[in-house]
């Protein structure tokens, strides 16, 4: 299957110890996903072939208030 980046924004203040929590949540949902995590901008981009609505529940078990950006 193709990947598509997903882009999330998240609402949270993050630090650069919270990227390991967020790339390994969202692995959680997609094992082969990749993870990029900008910490100023608070963007996160998933590469997968999953809905991004899959990720909002791991970005919800982290206590991190994320949203789906559209391009």
């Amino acid at each position: 299957m193709e990947t598509e980046k997903l882009k999330f924004r998240l609402h949270n203040d993050i630090v650069q110890s919270d990227v390991a929590r967020i790339e390994h949540a969202l692995k959680r949902v997609d094992p082969d996903s990749n993870v990029s995590v900008d910490l100023p901008s608070r963007n996160v981009v998933v590469e997968s072939w999953l809905m991004p609505e899959e990720f909002l529940i791991a970005f919800a078990d982290e206590d991190l208030n994320a949203k789906i950006v559209n391009d």
